[in-house]
């Protein structure tokens, strides 16, 4: 049995925080507004991987309210979801995601956000793919009031062989 995920999520840009995009902290004069790190990549590759178990989303599991979240390392909730994927009886087949981002480039950056997802998610190399655009100036990404990601999963029924 094959089920289809997809993830998004949105955070404004502020002064005074670190930008953390897929686990790494990236040099910019702006971060991400939110209760955790705000990191929009992971947070929707969590949703995605929720959302094809059929488990909600990533505020029913992680909710803003809860003081334990409070400027959470993301990559400690995804680790969270891949064990739910696997109580589940699921594998991650693939993770494809888009980062919407007028700035900074994140090309430099890209190859260190799929090692930090396919390590947490205990993945081979090429199950794991982040990509980066812009929209041209338009929009609220275009403008830089924030930054958005997008991201589809498959997972597979069964046990991941060692």
């Amino acid at each position: 049995m094959i089920r289809i995920g997809i993830g998004y999520d949105v955070h404004r840009l502020v002064k005074n925080r670190s930008l953390i995009l897929g686990g790494v902290k990236i040099d910019h004069s702006l971060g991400l507004k939110g209760h955790s790190d705000a990191d929009v990549l992971v947070h929707a590759i969590m949703d995605a991987l929720l959302g094809a178990l059929a488990l909600g989303d990533i505020g029913k599991h992680f909710p803003d309210a809860d003081a334990a979240y409070k400027d959470c390392d993301s990559l400690l909730l995804l680790k969270k979801v891949g064990q739910l994927v696997a109580e589940n009886g699921y594998i991650i087949n693939n993770i494809d995601s888009t980062i919407i981002a007028q700035a900074p480039k994140l090309a430099p950056y890209i190859e260190m956000m799929v090692e930090n997802i396919r390590i947490t998610l205990d993945l081979s190399r090429g199950c794991v793919s982040v990509k980066a655009t812009t929209e041209e100036g338009l929009g609220f990404t275009g403008s830089e009031q924030g930054i958005a990601a997008n991201a589809a999963v498959s997972l597979l029924k069964g046990e991941k062989s060692r």
